[in-house]
């Protein structure tokens, strides 16, 4: 790689982004020492440290961050003209990271992905699935998609989804078996499988709510996991009530393998949303995902 200061500059920019070597060495095609003597070149052509390296972290110095600031718009500016402006017959091509929670595999991902991967062959998609907290930024992720009031402020927001509830939700087995509750109180005389927060580690408490009156109510059953589809799979087998995203069950819903239950205590949230951040710039693979994804979900 012919290390000129632009170079230089883009490496050390991917570097930033990315808080990873490794990471930006991937997406930039070349080998790790060569991120590294690039790196090592440009802090020596400033004459200042521009990372701080441990043994897992990356973390951008005073001066590092300085130069972002300075820097990267103008860079990434110049190569996002370059990525609009495509040789003509060429293929899309790169990388697409996302993580998403289980909630949007039905409703979002699970449409999607086949139309975006038929339309884009080339682009390589790495999606991970987990209902807990993920830092997009710290990760080197393009992207995420998550309820809004779990996206922070900063991020650009892209809406995916029409609004939904969250319902309880049974086997018609277990109610024929247990009886069907008909106001929060009787909650604690069902089994309910909880759910634990990935993140916080504590148990949830399911939020209910009927006009102004909002309650959060703790449950106990069988069963307690940070795994929504477990959670699913053990409602529909009998085991006990559970709290879940309309989305998430709709098609249980409409073959009457799950009934929801207290549905006048169901709140709605406003959906799903794709977000990144307001700094990094779209990515081509993460602009087509946007296209397909409006062209394939439902309005919201």
């Amino acid at each position: 790689m012919a290390l000129t200061p632009l170079n230089e500059l883009a490496v050390f920019v991917t570097v930033a982004r990315r808080r990873n070597f490794t990471q930006a060495a991937r997406e930039l095609g070349v080998s790790t020492s060569a991120v590294s003597q690039s790196v090592r070149q440009l802090e020596a052509r400033l004459g200042s440290a521009l990372l701080a390296r441990t043994t897992r972290n990356v973390s951008l110095t005073d001066a590092g961050r300085r130069l972002m600031a300075l820097a990267a718009p103008g860079l990434e500016s110049a190569l996002e003209a370059l990525e609009r402006f495509p040789a003509e017959g060429t293929q899309l091509t790169g990388t697409l990271r996302l993580t998403a929670p289980t909630m949007a595999l039905p409703g979002v991902l699970e449409p999607v992905l086949p139309r975006f991967a038929q339309a884009h062959p080339h682009v390589r998609i790495e999606v991970g699935v987990t209902d807990g907290f993920v830092n997009i930024v710290e990760e080197g992720l393009d992207a995420g998609i998550r309820l809004m009031e779990s996206v922070e402020r900063d991020m650009v927001q892209v809406r995916l989804t029409p609004a939904f509830r969250f319902l309880v939700v049974a086997s018609p087995d277990y109610l024929e078996r247990h009886g069907r509750p008909v106001k929060p109180e009787d909650l604690s005389d069902h089994s309910c499988i909880g759910f634990r927060s990935p993140t916080t580690g504590l148990p949830y408490r399911w939020e209910l709510e009927r006009g102004r009156r909002e309650l959060r109510v703790p449950v106990t059953g069988p069963l307690v996991t940070d795994h929504s589809g477990l959670i699913i799979r053990m409602a529909l087998a009998g085991l006990g009530l559970a709290y879940m995203a309309e989305l998430s069950v709709a098609p249980h819903l409409r073959e009457g393998s799950l009934v929801p239950v207290l549905e006048d205590w169901s709140p709605t949230v406003p959906g799903l949303y794709l977000y990144y951040p307001h700094r990094a710039r779209a990515s081509a693979p993460l602009r087509a995902f946007i296209d397909v994804a409006r062209s394939t979900l439902p309005p919201p």
